[in-house]
């Protein structure tokens, strides 16, 4: 009889220690696997990253193909209501660049020519927001991702009444928007006319 309650002790002495050093997990075909407790601290799981999301600083409206790098839009705009220009003046800066990227060297170019007056890239360029400062004026390209990925599911706080400056050059006197109302889309208008002042939103790379 004592041995057979020794033998009962041992065994459940050796599950419960067992038990709180292991993690089991129970797989798809009916297997067990056990993990000890001590590697259980580096494992993580991971969400992966989706359009919408709210992630550094801004909200998700594009993924690349792997789905870890993207950009994201600012929560809110940098400038409403009357709007702003989109320079102080009349001349070619060379911001041409289409497409996921081109917005912030065509943001560069655009404060070089341009320099500290108040215009649509610059606003953007001198944001700091959710603690980042590398925020720009998108491309067109990247500006329609914006109004297809976020605008059109009623995210990311736009106003469908006007439109939005990006940041791509059409020619000395013009440079595109998207409308943002219905329909939306992609135009080119002046620069610095009174009735070009448009709205901006800024985004920045991650």
């Amino acid at each position: 009889m004592k041995r057979v309650f020794l033998l009962l002790v041992l065994v459940f002495t050796f599950n419960t220690l067992f038990a709180q050093k292991a993690l089991k997990i129970l797989r798809n075909d009916g297997s067990i696997t056990y993990i000890n407790a001590s590697a259980i601290n580096k494992i993580t799981f991971e969400t992966p990253l989706a359009i919408g999301d709210t992630y550094e600083g801004g909200i998700i409206f594009y993924l690349d193909a792997n789905g870890e790098h993207g950009l994201v839009a600012a929560p809110y705009d940098q400038f409403n209501g009357d709007g702003i220009y989109w320079s102080h003046t009349n001349t070619t800066t060379g911001a041409t660049g289409d497409g996921v990227g081109a917005g912030e060297e065509n943001t560069n170019k655009i404060v070089r020519d341009q320099g500290s007056w108040p215009y649509a890239a610059i606003i953007c360029a001198t944001l700091t927001l959710g603690g980042y400062s590398d925020w720009y004026l998108p491309s067109k390209y990247e500006l329609n991702l914006m109004y297809t990925n976020l605008a059109q599911h009623g995210l990311g706080n736009f106003d469908n009444s006007t439109a939005y400056w990006s940041s791509t050059e059409e020619s000395s006197t013009e440079a595109w928007y998207v409308g943002f109302g219905d329909p939306g889309g992609p135009g080119s208008y002046l620069k610095t006319n009174s009735y070009s002042t448009f709205n901006v939103r800024a985004v920045r790379a991650f």
